[in-house]
């Protein structure tokens, strides 16, 4: 008998999207599946949306409002499959990516594989979507793949992961403390315990993204700051109980570089934690520095204005393209809406 596949959704006010990304998984050609959706205190129609696909493959259960990371505990904990694709309610899977996963899981015969997948970012309309390989797009062993995550500031979609429930039980719950960067630090959990990487590239995943839930996107909120912070401390020792050397430390500064002006200057109290942190690595921070497209801001309106404008500026350009695309995705629903009813 074949194995079962659990795919788990943790929803909230994503009625716009619930019902594609539902869909997409139903269209799974691997056909022992049970699907999980886990709405977290909705205040939109997702829960009712979700209701309508409700059957004996497809549970629907809600709960009060806890955050994303709640929501997908109590979906793994209602689960009952031997492997688990995790996918949030905006996101989609091609048709074939579980079955994919799921072959190269056969031919390698260890449930302490990791299975990753190419994917690509898109706003309305996924058949725009945009594949950009990154070096983690590999077969890769769990400490260098680490190594180019923190090294290069990148990192794999949540539904890219396919987890064998053993791997899932090994890297244990996901973190509540954390409301950011929670599948970064929960994957490294299971890269941790996992004996390697397998990336998959006929499988592929559609990420739908949002100004909100880019990885990058903190904004003034100082939970998100602090949830990111304890995120890095942990990546740090994740690898670090990998290997301790050289290349891992520059690894591991790198990373705390690039992300010290999200914290800098607004949080000293979290850049002393940082400083602490390059000193236990044996290294010190450097102050960050304004790209030179920003830094004559600085003069004139002060630090935080700079830091700002080369924060949000570079976003113009994506808002708009994100916009154009908004405007062709309702175009073409009305145009087919028309076509349905003539």
């Amino acid at each position: 008998m074949k194995q079962l596949v659990s795919i788990l959704i943790p929803a909230y006010n994503a009625e716009a999207w619930i019902a594609d990304t539902i869909k997409s998984a139903l269209a799974q050609t691997w056909q022992r599946k049970e699907i999980i959706v886990v709405d977290d205190g909705s205040t939109d129609r997702t829960l009712a949306i979700a209701r309508e696909f409700a059957s004996k493959d497809i549970a629907v259960v809600s709960q009060e409002n806890q955050g994303a990371c709640a929501a997908r505990n109590r979906a793994f904990a209602l689960s009952q499959g031997d492997y688990i694709q995790w996918l949030d309610a905006d996101d989609l899977l091609s048709p074939d990516k579980v079955e994919k996963q799921m072959q190269a899981s056969a031919e390698i015969g260890s449930n302490l594989t990791l299975f990753s997948s190419g994917w690509g970012s898109f706003a309305y309309r996924d058949s725009r979507a945009r594949f950009s390989p990154t070096s983690l797009w590999c077969d890769l062993s769990p400490v260098e793949w680490l190594l180019r995550k923190l090294s290069e500031n990148i990192h794999m979609q949540t539904a890219t992961w396919l987890t064998s429930r053993e791997l899932a039980k090994a890297a244990g719950a996901w973190d509540l403390r954390l409301h950011v960067d929670d599948d970064g630090e929960y994957f490294s959990r299971a890269i941790l315990a996992s004996e390697g990487i397998r990336f998959v590239p006929e499988s592929k995943v559609y990420y739908r993204v949002t100004p909100a839930t880019r990885l990058s996107y903190i904004g003034h909120s100082d939970k998100k700051k602090e949830a990111q912070l304890l995120s890095m401390q942990l990546h740090v020792k994740y690898i670090r109980s990998l290997e301790d050397s050289d290349r891992v430390r520059a690894a591991c500064m790198t990373y705390l570089q690039n992300w010290l002006l999200y914290f800098y200057p607004e949080r000293f109290d979290l850049v002393k934690e940082l400083e602490n942190l390059a000193a236990a690595l044996g290294h010190q921070l450097e102050k960050p520095r304004l790209r030179w497209k920003y830094a004559w801001i600085r003069p004139l309106f002060g630090w935080g204005a700079a830091k700002n404008a080369q924060i949000v500026l570079p976003q113009l350009k994506p808002s708009l393209v994100r916009s154009w695309d908004r405007a062709m995705y309702k175009l073409q629903r009305v145009s087919r809406r028309d076509r349905f009813a003539q």
